[in-house]
């Protein structure tokens, strides 16, 4: 079943002489549950695209929808209101409150959002993050790799229905890197969330069930990998 389909996307900075085609009139879907790549060389617009599904960045032209939703036909308040609940966002860099726990940064957007939390779900997910026994640190009191972990359960406690990725171990050793693509995959699987990444990281795109290559802001490739679920 579709979940996300984008129509003609075109995204342009600058005007004139300036101008730059950041995205270029891309169009594609993304079936429910699937676990995409998108991979291209820096300069590409993946991450462009990538902040353009997740409400963040409007597009010149073009539309976007989530679950049948024109995500950009909404006003600024029900758009900001819609991020929050449909889309998990995590970043190369875990943007953490550092004075808050574990618990209180993993929570933060569902507090944020005027609902109480799903003691059950937030349970769940320390324990699926191995941080169950950290859930009362600071920021600075975790590794890289536990820190970004903090950042896949915040991106996962809403319950979204897509989870987007930005170079998600780039800030990472190799270790830690395999750790988060693998916590990544299993926590696809485990609660059925459309997982999109933008990686330059192999690993990450040999594991996932589709691989997107885009270069000068145009898809160039579209490839389902072997064990394709559809």
């Amino acid at each position: 079943m579709e979940i996300i389909r984008m129509d003609h996307l075109t995204k342009v900075y600058g005007t004139g002489e300036n101008a730059v085609r950041a995205v270029d009139d891309v169009s594609f879907s993304v079936e429910k549950g699937e676990f995409l790549a998108i991979i291209g060389p820096s300069g590409s617009g993946k991450s462009t695209l990538l902040h353009i599904l997740g409400g963040v960045d409007r597009p010149t032209s073009g539309k976007v929808f989530l679950g049948g939703q024109d995500v950009y036909a909404q006003s600024e308040d029900a758009l900001t209101i819609f991020r929050r609940r449909q889309v998990g966002l995590i970043y190369q860099f875990y943007n953490l409150i550092p004075v808050l726990t574990v618990e209180e940064n993993i929570t933060l957007p569902v507090l944020l959002d005027g609902r109480e939390i799903n003691r059950e779900r937030l349970e769940d997910l320390l324990q699926t993050l191995g941080l169950t026994d950290r859930r009362g640190y600071l920021p600075n009191q975790l590794s890289g790799g536990q820190q970004q972990r903090v950042s896949i359960g915040r991106a996962l406690m809403t319950a979204p229905a897509v989870v987007l990725a930005d170079e998600p171990t780039g800030n990472l050793d190799s270790k830690n890197s395999q750790e988060i693509v693998s916590l990544l995959k299993q926590s696809n699987r485990k609660y059925g969330q459309t997982l999109i990444v933008i990686t330059h990281d192999e690993n990450i795109a040999l594991q996932a069930d589709r691989v997107i290559a885009i270069e000068d802001g145009k898809i160039v490739r579209d490839d389902l990998q072997r064990g394709d679920r559809r």
